[in-house]
C-alpha cells in the first residue's frame, strides 16, 4: 500500500457552501491559485450545474490553475455529469468528475424515494457515463457512514467495476466515531474483492468535533485520499481541517509513516487568504493557524521555550509559515519589488491590480514605520480588482466624543460621479454606515461587523469584515486601513459592490460640509 496521503481539498466547494461565504468568481481563482501553490493534489472547483457563476468559475479554475487535478462535484444524474464534463474539459487529463449519490436508508427512502437496487443502477449508469466523458472519474456514497455495510460493499464493488478509480466514503453528518469509521474502511477493503484498483477517499463532516480524527482512523486502515478544506470550513460544524491533517501526518511522522506533497510553510498564508475572503475570523486558539498556536504566556511555558524550543512546541511556527519577519520594503521601494515579496507569498499581481495594491503600499508606508507580510496580505482586503469597484471611497471625515453625537460625513464616487451625505450615529462607524448607506441602494441587513488587529502596536492596521445580506443574497466585504473607522468604511463598500443591483440612490442626503 502506498505510504502517499493525496490531499483533496473542497474549500472552494464544501467549504463555500458555509453560510455566508460565498465568493466571487475572481475570489475563487485566488484561492485556487494559493491551493496549486501550497500543493494539494486535487481541487474541487464547485458544483457546476448549480448555477451559471458555479459552472463559469470551475471552467476558469480549470483554464488557468495548472499543477493540481480539477474536480467538478455532479449528482448522479445524466444532465449533472455532462456539465461537469463541459466545466472541466479545460483541465484536460487533470480533470476529474466527482459523483455521488446516497447510500444509506434514510436518504434513499426519504430523500431520494428509490430502493436499493434502483440506487445501485444509478449509481453504476452514472459513473459509466462519466468514465466515457472524462479520464478520471470518483465515486462518493452519500452518508456512506450510515449506509447498511452490505449494500455499501455491493455499491462500491460494482462502481470500481463501471470504471471508478477513487472511491470515496463519506460522514456526511459527522455521525460517526473513530474506532467505528476506521472499522468501517478496513471491512470495506477487506470484504471488496476489487477495492485494490481505486483509492479509497474520506470526506468527514466535524458534526461532533471528530472529523480530523474519523479521517486519520481512516488512514490508519488503509484510506489514502482525504478531503478537507482550509481552515475546516463546510456547512453546518465544517470539514476536517486541512492544515491539521497535514501537520499531524507530518509530525507524526513516527506513527504514520506516511507522507503528502503539501509545502506546509503556505499553510498560514492560505488560511488567512481564505479567511480574509470569505470573512470567517480563525478562532484565536484555533490548531496550526489561530493567533495563538504558538503564543506562550504561562510562566513555566515561557521559561522552557527560551530553554529549549521544543520543551512547548512540537512544531516550529517558521514549519507552517507563520514568522515574524519584518519585510525590508519601505516608502521608497518600487513595485518590482513589491510584487517579488507578494509573490514569495504565494500572491501573483499584475497590471492594473499591482498599480492599485502599489498605491495602497506607498499610503500605507507613509503611515506605518514598520511593515510586516501580514500587514501585505491585508492591503489585498477588499482588492477584487479595479473594474469592479463601481462605489469608492472618496473621503470620509467623522467627529466624535463624550458630549456630541456622532456625525460622519462622507464622499462617494459612484460609477464616476461624486455623491456627498452626512449623517448622526450611536458611533462614529455607526454614523459612516449610516452615510454611506443613504448614498447608494440596496443596502442590505447587517449580518456581521468583525475587527481584527493585523499586528501589534498603536499603528496597526485594523481588519474590517463586513456581512450583508439582499435577500437571498449573502456577501463579505472586507478593508483594511491604520484607521478603523476608514477600515470600517472600506468593508462596507467592498461588499455593497458585491451586490449586483448596488445603485445612486435619486435622491440622497445633502453634504452640510462637518
Amino acid at each position: 500500500m502506498s505510504d502517499r496521503i493525496y490531499i483533496f481539498d473542497t474549500t472552494l466547494r464544501d467549504g463555500e457552501q458555509s453560510p455566508g461565504c460565498s465568493m466571487n468568481i475572481d475570489e475563487k481563482i485566488r484561492v485556487a491559485h494559493a491551493l496549486a501553490a501550497l500543493g494539494v493534489d486535487i481541487i474541487e472547483a464547485g458544483f457546476p450545474i448549480a448555477s451559471p457563476g458555479d459552472f463559469e468559475a470551475v471552467h476558469r479554475i480549470a483554464s488557468e490553475v495548472h499543477g493540481p487535478c480539477i474536480a467538478g462535484l455532479a449528482r448522479a444524474a445524466e444532465g449533472d455529469i455532462r456539465r461537469a464534463a463541459e466545466a472541466i474539459k479545460p483541465a484536460g487529463d487533470h480533470g476529474r468528475i466527482h459523483t455521488f449519490i446516497a447510500t444509506s436508508p434514510i436518504h434513499m427512502e426519504a430523500k431520494l424515494r428509490m430502493t436499493p437496487d434502483q440506487v445501485l443502477e444509478r449509481a453504476v449508469s452514472s459513473v459509466k457515463l462519466a468514465r466515457s466523458l472524462v479520464p478520471e472519474v470518483e465515486f462518493s456514497a452519500e452518508d456512506a457512514g450510515r449506509t447498511d455495510m452490505d449494500f455499501l460493499c455491493r455499491v462500491v464493488e460494482a462502481t470500481i467495476a463501471a470504471g471508478a478509480r477513487v472511491i470515496n466514503i463519506p460522514d456526511t453528518v459527522g455521525y460517526m466515531t473513530p474506532a467505528e469509521f476506521g472499522g468501517r474502511i478496513r471491512e470495506l477493503i477487506e470484504r471488496v474483492p476489487n477495492s485494490d484498483q481505486a483509492i479509497i477517499s474520506v470526506h468527514c463532516h466535524n458534526d461532533l468535533g471528530l472529523a480530523v480524527a474519523n479521517s486519520l482512523a481512516a488512514v490508519e486502515n488503509g484510506a489514502r485520499q482525504v478531503e478537507c478544506t482550509i481552515n475546516g470550513l463546510g456547512e453546518r460544524a465544517g470539514n476536517a481541517a486541512l492544515e491539521e491533517i497535514v501537520m499531524i501526518l507530518r509530525t507524526r511522522a513516527d506513527r504514520y509513516a506516511l507522507h503528502t506533497d503539501i509545502d506546509t510553510t503556505k499553510i498560514v498564508p492560505t488560511s488567512k487568504l481564505v479567511s480574509q475572503i470569505t470573512g470567517m475570523p480563525i478562532q484565536a486558539n484555533k490548531a496550526i493557524v489561530g493567533a495563538n498556536a504558538f503564543a506562550h504566556e504561562s510562566g513555566i511555558h515561557q521559561d522552557g521555550v527560551l530553554k529549549h524550543q521544543k520543551t512547548y512546541e512540537i512544531m516550529t511556527p517558521e514549519s507552517v509559515g507563520l514568522n515574524t519577519n519584518r519585510m525590508v520594503l519601505g516608502k521608497h521601494s518600487g513595485r518590482a519589488a513589491l510584487k517579488s515579496r507578494y509573490g514569495q507569498l504565494g500572491v501573483e499581481l499584475d497590471g492594473e491590480r499591482l498599480i492599485e495594491v502599489f498605491n495602497r503600499f506607498k499610503l500605507l508606508a507613509d503611515k506605518k514605520k514598520d511593515i510586516f507580510d501580514e500587514d501585505l496580505m491585508a492591503l489585498l482586503s477588499g482588492d477584487g480588482g479595479v473594474e469592479s469597484e463601481r462605489v469608492k471611497l472618496v473621503s470620509l471625515h467623522t467627529a466624535s466624543g463624550t458630549s456630541d453625537a456622532p456625525v460622519a460625513a462622507v464622499v462617494l464616487d459612484i460609477e464616476g460621479v461624486e455623491h456627498k451625505a452626512t449623517a448622526e450615529g450611536d458611533g462614529p462607524v455607526d454614523a459612516a454606515f449610516k452615510a454611506i448607506q443613504s448614498l447608494v441602494e440596496p443596502n442590505g441587513k447587517l449580518l456581521l461587523y468583525a475587527v481584527n488587529a493585523i499586528t501589534a502596536g498603536t499603528d496597526a492596521q485594523g481588519e474590517v469584515t463586513v456581512r450583508l445580506q439582499n435577500g437571498d443574497r449573502i456577501v463579505n466585504g472586507q478593508g483594511s486601513d491604520t484607521d478603523i473607522i476608514v477600515a470600517s468604511a472600506r468593508a462596507l463598500i467592498a461588499a455593497l459592490n458585491k451586490l449586483p443591483d448596488m445603485h445612486a440612490r435619486s435622491v440622497h442626503a445633502q453634504y452640510s460640509g462637518v
